[in-house]
């Protein structure tokens, strides 16, 4: 299996899939829970700490790694806002020490693509916008559930005291207002 490329915005190698870990950043990853029990998958690309964000996948806890749990379920109720700053913060101490993190749910969709994202803006100075865009370039799946967009729009005001996204109202719900495009197509057909 390989691993999808993605550590600069301006060298972004597209190469993702589900399967792979798909990096973020030099010391960042995501992936599903599947590769991050895969220990040649691990150990190629030098992970030092697994972030397991997910009630329904367990690790196997392979020698000189770091575990770490976040129990948040998949659903837009859940609560994932409290876990940003602290997660943020594991993941920068990780990288100061020359380390890899891997961040991963269930399928790498959205759980840990929302724990990327709040990274991103607080260690990163991304706005919420770009980090979804620079998140996706690297990882197309990505697809935080509607809570959790919520809970990343008050984020990126409490870092940046402004909104990127906004949650509007669509034929289909409250959405994000990057996915309304999209939206307006599917309903098209």
């Amino acid at each position: 299996m390989a691993t999808s490329s993605c550590p600069l915005p301006s060298q972004a190698v597209l190469q993702p899939s589900i399967h792979d870990l798909s990096q973020k950043t030099s010391s960042l990853y995501i992936s599903n829970g599947v590769a991050a029990n895969n220990k040649h998958m691990l150990s190629s690309n030098h992970i030092t700490t697994v972030i397991n964000v997910s009630v329904e996948v367990v690790n196997t806890v392979f020698e000189d790694i770091q575990y770490v749990q976040v129990p948040v379920s998949d659903v837009p109720t859940s609560h994932l806002y409290d876990f940003f700053d602290p997660i943020a913060d594991h993941i920068h101490s990780v990288e100061m020490k020359q380390g890899r993190t891997l961040l991963h749910c269930a399928a790498g969709v959205s759980r840990s693509a929302a724990l990327c994202l709040a990274y991103l803006m607080k260690y990163h100075a991304m706005s919420l916008l770009d980090a979804h865009t620079w998140t996706k370039s690297c990882r197309p799946i990505i697809r935080p559930n509607n809570g959790f967009w919520e809970q990343l729009i008050h984020y990126e005001f409490k870092l940046f005291s402004k909104n990127t996204v906004h949650m509007i109202d669509s034929p289909m719900g409250m959405i994000p207002d990057i996915y309304e495009k999209e939206v307006g197509l599917m309903m098209t057909l």
